[in-house]
């Protein structure tokens, strides 16, 4: 095994699953709102509902194409960097990545074509259920995924045999504790980032004074939603912490900086590790918080790194400070969305250019705490690839040589990089152009022989607003 080969592929799939993240993160929110959108245009009547559905299914479109061109890859690299993970973990990745093809992308992919060109070929009610099934699609997408990555997190309902992990007990496996607290923490977080992007985009209309009703409804809607879904997702959160502090207390030491045995335990609340010296600098920590929050005890003895063989440690410094910038974020983002709603509430936002101005630019904060909350459980679990039966140095592909591994990271990067750059530049002159209508006007119908019709309709219209309506 080359350890820059090692160094490389890690460096590689980081890059790509941290790239691929933000799409699916984005439309499985996205997905839920546009059948609330569907669903209330129906129940209302009201064609502001309409006018923002199409819009947003412009934008959901675009990023569910990326985020499938991005995943694509993911399914090669175990092959050609991790094969001896692969082959070991065959037996049981292998289904349920299997399940997510044929459960999650076959709604996702069938329901999302009546959603581009069946809206004048089916009955309404037809209709919501296809935009119902692809937000159904993509929760059962994240709901493998997590399955998937739980086990590795905490091996459970399988057997060794001839070198391979081999299933022996399926519900174990699908149902493990593990996962039900993961998966909803997942999905709270995805809902977290449509939200905020619906009101982040209602806040920059505010501010540039356009489609001014088509705003106020989606920073009511966005910001109401987070500000109930937030507190849910960090009690979810104390959840996850929960088995953490259960199953790998090697990460949690690490999460919490913790390097000693202590009885009770006090909590870091910021410091710099330093591992050669095994202990914190500049150092705050309140007394006994750390046993509340590790065991809900005054009185806990809470394990330390050192209790661990060094060669069995993570890293602490990335676990660390990308938890604390995590919870950073999830704290920010609920002062804004209960602000926000509160002088929603009080007909008073729109005076509050600050706090809309807040909002504009909390667009990356629910991206940023994904991708934080990813790489305290993923760097946190190392040196473990599944973890406590399979290590990362044991899982990479063993006649990997380091100019393939570099050359393959190169390329994923210019690929990437080119993907995102245009997909960014053609999401935001969507974004520019603003939710297009006339007059209440229904949007012109995409045809199948011409797919970019949706993406091509006339942008820029008047709002309802300055159109004299009302539309809710």
């Amino acid at each position: 095994m080359d350890p820059t080969a090692l160094l490389l592929s890690r460096l590689q799939f980081a890059f790509t699953i941290s790239f691929h993240i933000i799409f699916p993160a984005f439309t499985i929110g996205l997905a839920a709102w546009l059948t609330v959108l569907e669903a209330m245009h129906q129940y209302s009547g009201k064609p502001v509902y309409r006018i923002l559905f199409g819009f947003w299914l412009k934008i959901f479109g675009v990023a569910f194409g990326m985020g499938v061109v991005s995943g694509v890859v993911m399914a090669f690299q175990f092959g050609t960097n991790w094969s001896v993970l692969s082959k070991m973990s065959g037996p049981i990745q292998g289904p349920l990545l299997s399940y997510e093809t044929f459960t999650a992308f076959m709604l996702e992919a069938g329901f999302f074509a009546i959603l581009i060109f069946g809206r004048p070929r089916v009955p309404p009610w037809f209709y919501l259920f296809s935009t119902a099934m692809v937000a159904l699609g993509t929760t059962l997408s994240a709901f493998w995924i997590m399955v998937n990555n739980s086990w590795m997190q905490v091996p459970t309902g399988y057997v060794l045999q001839n070198g391979q992990f081999v299933p022996n007990d399926w519900a174990r496996i699908i149902f493990n504790r593990v996962v039900w607290v993961r998966f909803p923490h997942m999905l709270l977080a995805s809902y977290l980032t449509g939200a905020f992007c619906v009101a982040a985009t209602g806040a920059w209309y505010l501010l540039r004074r356009t489609y001014r009703a088509e705003a106020h409804v989606m920073l009511r809607m966005g910001l109401a939603l987070a500000a109930m879904l937030l507190p849910v997702q960090l009690f979810i959160g104390h959840l996850v912490g929960d088995y953490v502090h259960d199953y790998q207390p090697a990460k949690f030491a690490a999460i919490e900086a913790r390097w000693h045995d202590e009885q009770p335990a006090s909590e870091v609340l910021i410091a710099i590790p330093d591992s050669s010296t095994e202990s914190n600098k500049y150092a705050i920590s309140i007394p006994v918080l750390g046993s509340i929050i590790g065991s809900m005890s005054l009185t806990s003895r809470e394990v330390g790194l050192t209790s661990f063989a060094p060669q069995d440690r993570p890293p602490v410094a990335i676990p660390f400070f990308a938890f604390r910038i995590m919870v950073g974020c999830g704290f920010v983002m609920l002062g804004l969305a209960w602000l926000g709603t509160y002088l929603g509430l009080k007909h008073r936002l729109d005076r509050s250019r600050l706090l809309l101005w807040g909002i504009f630019l909390s667009f990356p904060l629910p991206w940023i705490a994904i991708l934080t909350g990813w790489y305290t459980a993923e760097v946190g679990r190392q040196p473990w690839t599944i973890y406590g039966v399979l290590r990362t140095a044991d899982a990479v592909t063993p006649f990997l040589t380091a100019s393939a591994a570099t050359a393959s990271l190169i390329l994923f990067v210019a690929v990437y990089a080119f993907i995102f750059s245009f997909g960014t530049y053609y999401i935001y002159g969507l974004l520019r152009a603003g939710p297009a209508g006339l007059g209440g006007k229904p949007l012109h119908v995409p045809v199948p022989n011409r797919p970019i019709s949706l993406a091509d309709q006339v942008s820029g219209a008047r709002g309802y607003l300055e159109a004299g309506e009302l539309p809710w």
